[in-house]
């Protein structure tokens, strides 16, 4: 058996340190990208740190059976409820997936949200929110939307805020801290963040990607704000 000598093994820790860094590039990238414009719900004032925004781009999180919200997103939903209450946001922008007909994110969103007790009037469904960035671009180009509050959970948050910041909106971000409740489920979906903020920064950076659907302009949401006493409008 052949050995490798010095400087081959050199040569390959250099590689392993150079791919270690090229690792942690992106989630540096989401996680300056969002600082200072980030809470973390049920922190000591954190709903004081949120600003009024003109909508709650709550994103989607999965469904159990094809018809109701999986627990990250029941959270999610009942974080946008709280804050809707709070008069930080006067209109929700329920972002999920509906590429097929037996599977309908947003509609779920929006029957959880009416039960309760939030009403359809203020309630805006993008059913073309495939993904995080597409989600944010949407927002912005389809919807019009220029001030938001991204509602996802903790380990999501600074790429989220990050992606739709890149977008053109300004957005702040609260997250839900899942490794309460769901600990194991929290550490797989953290670790899955390293190839996610790979994906997003190459989206929003480097290939500048558009969303699967880019159209038409949608004006629900501009209703909603034109409407007097809206905050953020």
């Amino acid at each position: 058996m052949v050995r490798p000598d010095r400087k081959t093994l050199r040569r390959a820790y250099q590689g392993l340190v150079a791919l270690s860094v090229l690792a942690l590039v992106p989630m540096t990238w989401a996680w300056l990208g969002s600082t200072d414009h980030r809470a973390i719900a049920g922190t000591a004032g954190w709903l004081d740190r949120v600003p009024r925004t003109q909508a709650a781009l709550v994103l989607g999180a999965g469904l159990y059976d094809g018809r109701h919200p999986s627990p990250m997103l029941a959270a999610r939903l009942d974080l946008a409820a709280e804050l809707y209450r709070a008069g930080k946001v006067r209109a929700l922008l329920l972002s999920g997936d509906n590429s097929r007909k037996d599977y309908d994110e947003p509609t779920a969103m929006r029957d959880y949200l009416r039960g309760k007790g939030v009403p359809d009037a203020v309630m805006v469904l993008d059913y073309a929110g495939f993904d995080t960035w597409d989600s944010c671009v949407r927002a912005r180009r389809v919807f019009g939307a220029e001030r938001v509050t991204v509602v996802t959970q903790e380990f999501h948050l600074p790429r989220a805020v990050t992606l739709c910041r890149t977008a053109g909106l300004e957005a702040f971000g609260v997250g839900e801290d899942s490794a309460v409740r769901f600990a194991a489920a929290t550490y797989v979906y953290a670790a899955r963040e390293f190839a996610a903020n790979a994906k997003a920064l190459a989206d929003a950076l480097i290939l500048r990607s558009d969303p699967v659907f880019p159209g038409p302009r949608e004006v629900s949401l501009k209703r909603i704000l034109d409407q007097s006493g809206a905050p953020g409008a």
